[in-house]
């Protein structure tokens, strides 16, 4: 537990949230933990990649109840999670199969537990592309519905993607390190991955480029990839070098003190990465600023500092780095990781600038990454809501709290939050998800 999440959970913090009458909010499972209870397997169609996967987790799997009468059954005891594959679902009829495993599902879910549903991308006659819609709409409503900490996810796979390339995903979706990631959908393509079980240092003997590693969500970046193996080089400004230095040392990683709108700052990058004869196995853009006014009291410097640092650098850095011919650049097979916003998804007042880089970011790995696919380089983003730092922890009590309360975990999140779902995409398993934002904001109601 984080010291800001300790200061809710005190007797002082407590007494202010009752007296506000806001409710505890829930404890999440966090981690490389699976549910305590049993995960539950139900198929609309007959589809089977979900049982082929689960197999390939080494995650036993029990038989649903469905709901068939107006009185929903029950399970007799909580259950840890229920996959759905619905990749054979093209029919409105088959909606009320899913509804009818729902219902007793929802009821039963243990706190932190997992609604999964496998699902095809939208194609096919009208009635199948209306039912993939159909999907994302009720994977949107359970997550808003469930309480106890528990998250609902949509996963679109493509039609030729099997166990392997998805292993890595249903892992991290059912797993505690995906804590804050909820009633969101992303895609899952197919890239030949070799049907390998989850690792748990998927990042062994890679190379890994943090930016903004000094503190806050940066340093926590670089502590759960070095937790996953990674080699960190941990990179920020000079004004922060002791910061730097420590969480370098802390994860066994080197630090670069680096502007990263500097010039030449990505050809510093793959020097320090040359002079110990390696290459980048994936780079995570993390810096940036913010320098917030209202549109109309934004003038071009305060626009334009805050578009070099977020948006421009990384492309600069981007550029030198992937050239095959740059010594210490980032190898074939690769990660080129953005940090997005949900104030750039969903716009946010006095936020303009900010937006803008933000929006940008998510805009350029969906460029980028068909791009890459020749050399089998990923491209993606996260996308944070409210996560608790130092920083927010200097919001006034009343605004802070409308920030934590506006999602569907009714709580903000934490900065490892946001660094797992970074590893989860940096796995070398994670090969067939490129191009793709993920939210790591709770299912934040704006932009939601």
């Amino acid at each position: 537990m984080g010291a800001l999440e300790k200061a809710f959970y005190s007797p002082v913090g407590k007494a202010v949230s009752a007296k506000a009458g806001l409710k505890e909010p829930p404890r999440l499972r966090r981690g490389r933990t699976w549910p305590d209870g049993p995960i539950v397997l139900a198929s609309i169609g007959g589809g089977d990649l979900a049982s082929r996967t689960m197999r390939l987790l080494g995650r036993a799997t029990e038989e649903p109840v469905v709901d068939e009468g107006e009185s929903a059954p029950g399970y007799g005891s909580r259950i840890g999670a229920l996959v759905v594959d619905a990749t054979a679902a093209t029919r409105i009829d088959q909606l009320e199969e899913l509804r009818a495993l729902l219902r007793p599902a929802v009821r039963a879910i243990e706190r932190s537990g997992r609604i999964v549903v496998l699902a095809r991308p939208a194609a096919g006659d009208w009635e199948a592309q209306a039912v993939a819609r159909a999907l994302d709409g009720i994977n949107r409503t359970v997550g808003k519905e469930l309480r106890g900490g528990a998250t609902a996810t949509l996963l679109e796979v493509a039609p030729d993607a099997g166990p392997g390339d998805l292993v890595s995903t249903l892992g991290f979706v059912l797993q505690g390190r995906s804590a804050f990631v909820d009633g969101q959908r992303w895609h899952v393509d197919a890239a030949n991955q070799a049907q390998d079980p989850l690792a748990e240092r998927p990042l062994d003997g890679r190379t890994i480029v943090v930016t903004g590693a000094a503190r806050g969500i940066g340093a926590a970046i670089a502590r759960t990839l070095a937790r996953d193996g990674a080699r960190i080089v941990a990179i920020d400004i000079p004004p922060a070098g002791e910061a730097l230095a420590a969480v370098a040392n802390e994860v066994g990683g080197t630090a670069l003190q680096l502007d990263i709108t500097a010039a030449d700052a990505g050809l510093r990058i793959a020097s320090h990465v040359a002079q110990r004869g390696e290459r980048i196995h994936g780079i995570v853009h993390n810096a940036g600023i913010t320098r917030d006014k209202m549109l109309v009291n934004t003038d071009a410097q305060r626009w334009a500092s805050v578009l070099e640092v977020n948006l421009a650098a990384q492309m600069r850095i981007n550029e030198v780095l992937l050239d095959p011919a740059t010594a210490g650049g980032i190898e074939d097979g690769g990660r080129v990781i953005g940090i997005a916003s949900t104030s750039g998804l969903a716009g946010n007042k006095g936020q303009t600038n900010y937006a803008a880089s933000k929006a940008g970011v998510a805009g350029l790995v969906a460029a980028m990454a068909p791009d890459l696919a020749a050399r089998a380089i990923t491209v993606n983003a996260v996308a944070p809501g409210f996560i608790e730092t130092e920083m927010t922890g200097r919001i006034p009590f009343v605004q802070r709290e409308v920030f934590r309360r506006s999602n569907s975990l009714s709580q903000g999140g934490r900065p490892e939050d946001v660094a797992e779902t970074i590893g989860y995409l940096l796995d070398p398993s994670s090969q067939g998800v490129t191009g793709q934002v993920i939210r790591v904001c709770g299912q934040n109601l704006v932009g939601a």
